[in-house]
C-alpha cells in the first residue's frame, strides 16, 4: 500500500482534528489532545517535516516489515522527512507526551538546516528508540515546556531564533543521551558486534563475495534487524570504527592474506573479494595501505611468484 503523505503541518492538524497551528511550519502537539487516525488508508504514512516526540504510556504496536515492537514510558522517537512509518493503533490508547513537528523551511537561514543532517538517529527504527532515565526525562520535558511557552507566546522578531536555539539544545542532548544508552547497553552492543564480525567473516569464508559483490552495511543491518545508522553508531561507540570501516578493514585483511599466501594474481584476488574490476581493488588497497597490491606482495614475500600474471594487476 502506498504511504499516505502528510505534506504540511496544517494538514497534520486537520487529520488529528486539532485547531490550526500557530505557525504554518512548526507545531508542538500534546498527545492527550489528538484524535488518532486509525483509518486503514493511513496504516502507512510519511511526513514532509521532522518529527521529535517524547512519549509515555505508549501502548500501540509499531511494525517494520513483519516485526512488532512495543514501548511504554520515557521514550523518544525521531523521524526525518518522508520516512515511511507504519502504525497500528490499539483500543487501549492512553498516550501522553509531546510531539514537535518542524518543517525544513522553518530552519532556512540558520546553520541547523545543515547541522541536523548529522543526527543519524532521525533514521533509526522504532525498536532503536531512545529510552530516557528519570533525570533525562525531567530535562527533556523541561526543554519541551520551554519550546511550548515560546511557541504559544506572541510572535516577535526573536521567536524563530529562540525556538531554533532550544531545538539545537534538544538535539544535542538527545545525541548525548543516545551515547549513554549505547554504553549502558554494552552487553547487547557487544553481542551485536560479535554477530556482525561473525557474519562478515562468514561472508568471505563462504564465497558470497563472488556472487554478491563487496558487502555493504545494509546487507548486515538487514540480517541483524537494525537500521544502518544504528549499527554504525553502536559499533563506533564500542570499537571506534563504523560498520563501513569494519568492512573495509576486513577487505584489507583478506586481501593481504591472499596476496601473502596464495598464488592467485591480483585480478583473481579482486574477484574473490567481490570487486567487479581489478582497478577498483587496486585503488582501494592503495588508498588504505599506501601500497599497491603488487608492492605489498613484493614487500612481504619478494620471492613469491603468482600462478599467472596479468597486465591489469599493475
Amino acid at each position: 500500500m502506498k504511504p499516505f503523505a502528510i505534506q504540511s503541518v496544517s494538514a497534520l492538524h486537520r487529520l488529528l482534528e486539532l485547531p490550526p497551528p500557530k505557525h504554518p511550519l512548526i507545531s508542538l502537539i500534546d498527545f492527550e489532545q489528538i484524535k488518532c487516525y486509525d483509518d486503514a488508508k493511513l496504516e502507512a504514512v510519511t511526513y514532509d517535516f521532522y518529527c521529535i516526540a517524547i512519549k509515555k504510556n505508549f501502548n500501540d504496536s509499531i511494525r517494520y516489515g513483519q516485526r512488532h515492537y512495543d514501548f511504554n514510558e520515557g521514550v523518544m522517537t525521531f523521524y526525518s522527512p518522508r520516512q515511511v512509518i507504519v502504525t497500528e493503533i490499539r483500543d487501549d490508547w492512553d498516550l501522553k507526551g509531546f510531539w514537535l513537528v518542524v518543517h525544513p523551511d522553518f530552519l532556512q537561514g540558520f546553520p541547523l538546516i545543515s547541522e541536523i543532517q548529522r543526527y543519524s538517529y532521525f533514521s533509526y527504527l522504532k525498536n532503536e528508540a531512545l529510552h530516557l532515565s528519570d533525570e533525562e526525562k525531567t530535562f527533556v520535558n523541561r526543554l519541551f515546556e520551554d519550546i511550548r511557552k515560546e511557541y504559544q507566546s506572541p510572535v516577535d522578531r526573536f521567536s524563530q531564533q529562540v525556538i531554533i536555539k532550544l531545538l539545537e539544545l534538544l538535539l544535542s542532548y538527545s545525541d548525548r543521551f543516545y551515547h549513554r544508552q549505547f554504553l549502558t547497553r554494552k552487553q547487547g552492543g557487544d553481542n551485536l558486534l560479535s554477530a556482525f564480525d561473525e557474519m562478515l567473516e562468514s561472508y568471505f569464508q563462504k564465497g558470497e563475495a563472488v556472487s554478491k559483490g563487496v558487502p555493504g552495511v545494509g546487507y548486515f543491518s538487514d540480517k541483524l534487524n537494525v537500521s544502518k545508522n544504528y549499527l554504525s553508531d553502536m559499533l563506533r561507540n564500542l570499537s571506534g570504527q563504523s560498520a563501513q570501516q569494519h568492512i573495509q578493514a576486513k577487505l584489507i585483511e583478506k586481501g593481504k592474506e591472499m596476496l601473502g599466501s596464495s598464488r592467485m594474481n591480483v585480478s583473481e584476488i579482486a574477484y574473490q573479494l567481490g570487486f567487479a574490476f581489478p582497478q577498483s581493488f587496486n585503488k582501494f588497497f592503495k588508498r588504505e595501505t599506501n601500497q599497491t597490491p603488487l608492492e605489498f606482495r613484493q614487500y612481504v614475500n619478494p620471492f613469491h611468484q603468482p600462478q599467472r600474471s596479468s597486465h591489469k594487476d599493475r
